[in-house]
């Protein structure tokens, strides 16, 4: 499915019949949901809201629930969730059918991580819209949360506090909008500030790891072997988390140079190696200066140094030290 920008929740409109929330930000799919309950009870009032799992919820029901008339309200909104597992090849003709004349009493929203482009869509778009739900910019989340901290938090976040915030921890935004309830608390009747922001919001293990992979990328030995001490004596990880990082880094230098030697179509290879962001960027960038052989031979060398320390043979942080010095090497 290619990316899209997704559509101003403005345009959730008591209009639409059939809805279809793609991509992997559940946020944005809850958030265009609640925009668009809100515009179906001012255009209907009280609405039934109904709910369906995609695995395990035949698509004859859900469409039955769609066309059958309520007994209490005027209106209803039927959500499946896992759409994708909804409108499977079998299914898939009646739903065609449904989406080719919707009742006018349902709204019909798909809420999915994944959907399959094909003639469904046109007829979905005739009735109704698809929206895709992806992960926004770092500029955007920073100013969604700057919005959403004052509107359900009652916060002040500033703009410089909002960029240190998506900074920190990234732009998913169930994330960001579980630390600002948290910061907006701490804040009280003040501005939310980068001072607090980093004092109060660590980065994630996930992000610490990516720290560390950052600087081994940089060729600068002293660099590594620091940035390898503070993990290990500052932030506490255990050593055989920073050799993970190393093992997991090396794998993707290696399976990265080699597929741009053999003309893998970079987009392609990066996805495959679920790399996504700065580091997408950053490793495969690398990788184009790596020799394969080399890159394969420091591979080698982080899984002979975690099996070394998972066996006894040497602590994971001496071997984390030696693997620094070695990554400096094969980038400088």
């Amino acid at each position: 499915m290619a990316k899209r920008v997704s559509k101003p929740a403005a345009e959730m409109s008591a209009d639409l019949r059939i809805v279809v929330l793609a991509g992997k930000e559940a946020m944005l799919r809850t958030v265009y949901t609640t925009k668009l309950r809100e515009a179906l009870e001012a255009a209907h009032g009280d609405i039934d809201v109904l709910r369906f799992g995609g695995k395990e919820s035949a698509v004859a029901e859900v469409l039955d629930e769609c066309r059958s008339f309520g007994l209490m309200t005027t209106h209803k909104l039927v959500i499946v969730d896992e759409a994708d597992q909804w409108v499977k090849e079998g299914a898939r003709a009646l739903v065609e059918r449904y989406a080719e004349a919707p009742a006018d009493a349902a709204t019909l929203v798909l809420r999915t991580d994944t959907w399959r482009k094909g003639k469904l869509d046109a007829m979905i778009e005739a009735h109704g819209a698809i929206v895709h739900c992806e992960e926004l910019p770092a500029p955007k989340a920073a100013a969604w949360a700057i919005g959403r901290c004052k509107k359900e938090h009652g916060g002040e976040l500033t703009k410089p506090a909002a960029a240190a915030l998506v900074e920190r921890i990234g732009s998913d935004l169930g994330r960001l909008d579980a630390a600002l309830g948290k910061l907006a608390l701490m804040a009280g009747d003040g501005e939310i500030t980068p001072e607090l922001v980093v004092r109060e919001v660590g980065l994630s293990r996930e992000e610490e790891v990516w720290g560390i992979q950052r600087t081994l990328l940089s060729g600068d030995s002293e660099a590594c072997v620091a940035h390898v001490r503070e993990s290990l004596d500052v932030s506490r990880h255990p050593g055989v988390l920073v050799v993970w990082a190393m093992t997991d880094l090396a794998r993707k230098l290696h399976a990265a140079s080699r597929g741009g030697r053999e003309g893998t179509n970079p987009q392609q290879l990066a996805k495959d190696l679920k790399l996504w962001g700065p580091a997408r960027d950053a490793v495969m960038g690398a990788a184009r200066r790596v020799d394969p052989e080399r890159a394969r031979g420091l591979w080698e060398a982080c899984v002979e140094a975690d099996a070394a320390g998972k066996s006894g043979l040497g602590k994971h942080e001496r071997h984390a030290e030696r693997l620094a010095i070695r990554f400096a090497s094969v980038m400088h």
